[in-house]
């Protein structure tokens, strides 16, 4: 009886791209790291190295770029994963540019063997492998003659257990070249450039042995090096979601009068979106819902994409940041992606025990995201509050609508059914004077409130106020009032004014 072989998955130490690979690299595979100039490819050689070269398994790094390796350490250097303790001590750089140059690739493969032999490592890399393949065209051009290099090398290396990655600039994967067939993996990097904005994007076109993440995966090049955003949706099935949200488990919005409008509070794990004109006090509602968080106990975090959170706007929410019951999320740049703000936010989350989460708003947050990111923004969003909802927080969300004062919307970008909740906050004309209603137009499951509230806003915060009885009213004439009763009534038949 046959057993299967066990494979070992490495972990690479770049954030997010174990995941991406469907748990981490597989130990002693032979793989090929590809891009356009300046996608990030060397970085992430190095990345990976740093994170998995031990003195007991020391790693290799070839050259063969026309450079010498003090230059190009010379600027890896800046980056936090760099260990100049570990150079010549677990790793190790070694130039090939003076065999490349001579374009003999048996020559090359050689100067691999001989130092892989006096130095015994666990990990391999060569940077770049095109720059050998187009030396050796020089004297061989022949397919014949790098398909056979590639094999040897592969071979060798997996006789070694070395674990190797390859460096090249490919513009595209259509590009013939012998090592995407030989190759054990195929990691591509992509970059391109929309308006000011640079998107960087990762793809695994090939992990022999196990099953990846399928797509493109944004990526950013910070001071920590290559951090990878996986799609949301990895992390967060949508069925999952589903068996994580005990209905019968509610929060406050820290409101008086608006919990009983949503039947007794917002169910635990929902999402709530909060969509009103300017002025109407949406951020001042997501205040409050962040405070009888920390009343009760529960941490929050604020993604801020409009205005950071200051006194003038929102004393509470500022001193709640500053006591660390709550964390801010907060960017000016001009081409995130809604999954790089979903990774952001769930390590904000996870770090603080966070049980609450406010965007504000995501009229703020499509500005932010880089254009070629606000084609799918509504398919993008949802993943996100899935994702949100297996991590078990409850979520609210402002969004700025248009008041047309003729008619009642309910939400922008059709995202009314991305979310479980809806409380609309409209402005509406009596008397000459602007009147701030609210409605809460849906609570999935849940029975809830159909009134049209009216509400005032103090240093107090939202004040509920009686509900308006004259639906024709709402469209530019004098409502007339009904006496407060069951907020939660639905009967339509109490006596009104005349």
């Amino acid at each position: 009886m046959s057993t299967k072989v066990t494979i070992v998955r490495l972990a690479t130490g770049v954030p997010g791209l174990d995941v991406v690979l469907g748990g981490g690299l597989p130990e002693f595979s032979f793989n090929l790291i590809a891009g356009q100039p300046g996608s990030g490819k060397t970085t992430l050689a190095h990345q990976i190295m740093f994170s998995l070269a031990t003195p007991e398994r020391p790693a290799l790094y070839f050259t063969a770029l026309g450079e010498p390796p003090l230059k190009m350490l010379r600027y890896q250097q800046q980056f936090d994963f760099f260990d100049g303790e570990a150079v010549d001590r677990r790793v190790r750089f070694i130039s090939l540019s003076d065999d490349a140059m001579a374009g003999a690739l048996d020559r090359v493969l050689q100067r691999i063997v001989d130092e892989v032999a006096t130095h015994n490592p666990a990990f391999v890399f060569v940077d770049s492998f095109r720059a050998v393949m187009h030396a050796s065209e020089t004297n061989d051009p022949s397919h014949h003659a790098m398909q056979q290099f590639i094999q040897q090398l592969g071979v060798l290396m997996t006789s070694w257990q070395a674990t190797t990655f390859l460096i090249g600039e490919y513009s595209s994967e259509s590009d013939s070249s012998p090592v995407f067939t030989v190759a054990d993996g195929l990691i591509w990097l992509r970059q391109s450039v929309e308006r000011n904005s640079m998107v960087r994007k990762l793809e695994i076109l090939k992990m022999r042995g196990q099953p990846t993440l399928p797509g493109l995966h944004t990526f950013r090049i910070g001071t920590n090096g290559v951090t990878i955003f996986a799609s949301a949706s990895a992390a967060a099935p949508i069925e999952a979601a589903a068996a994580t949200r005990p209905v019968a488990q509610r929060v406050s919005l820290g409101v008086p009068g608006l919990d009983d409008m949503l039947g007794g509070g917002l169910p635990r794990g929902y999402s709530l979106l909060v969509a009103g004109p300017s002025g109407s006090g949406k951020s001042i509602l997501a205040a409050a819902f962040l405070a009888e968080g920390a009343r009760v106990g529960e941490r929050g975090v604020i993604a801020a994409f409009e205005q950071r959170p200051n006194r003038t706007r929102s004393q509470i929410v500022v001193d709640l940041i500053a006591n660390g019951n709550i964390g801010l999320l907060e960017s000016h740049s001009s081409d995130l992606s809604i999954d790089e703000i979903t990774y952001l936010l769930i390590s904000e989350i996870r770090r603080l025990g966070a049980r609450r989460v406010v965007i504000d708003s995501l009229s703020g947050f499509e500005l932010a995201l880089a254009p070629t990111f606000r084609e799918d923004f509504r398919e993008s969003l949802l993943r996100m509050v899935t994702a949100f909802s297996v991590e078990g927080v409850t979520v609210l969300m402002t969004s700025e609508l248009e008041d047309r004062y003729t008619d009642l919307r309910f939400s922008p970008y059709g995202s009314a059914f991305l979310t479980d909740a809806i409380i609309v906050q409209r402005y509406i004309e009596v008397a000459s004077h602007l009147l701030r209603v609210m409605a809460v137009v849906k609570v999935r499951a849940s029975v809830h409130s159909s009134e049209l509230r009216a509400y005032s806003i103090d240093a107090g915060g939202i004040r509920l106020g009686e509900m308006l009885a004259d639906q024709e009213g709402l469209l530019g004439g004098r409502p007339t009032r009904r006496r407060a009763g069951n907020p939660a009534s639905r009967d339509g038949d109490d006596t009104t004014d005349g």
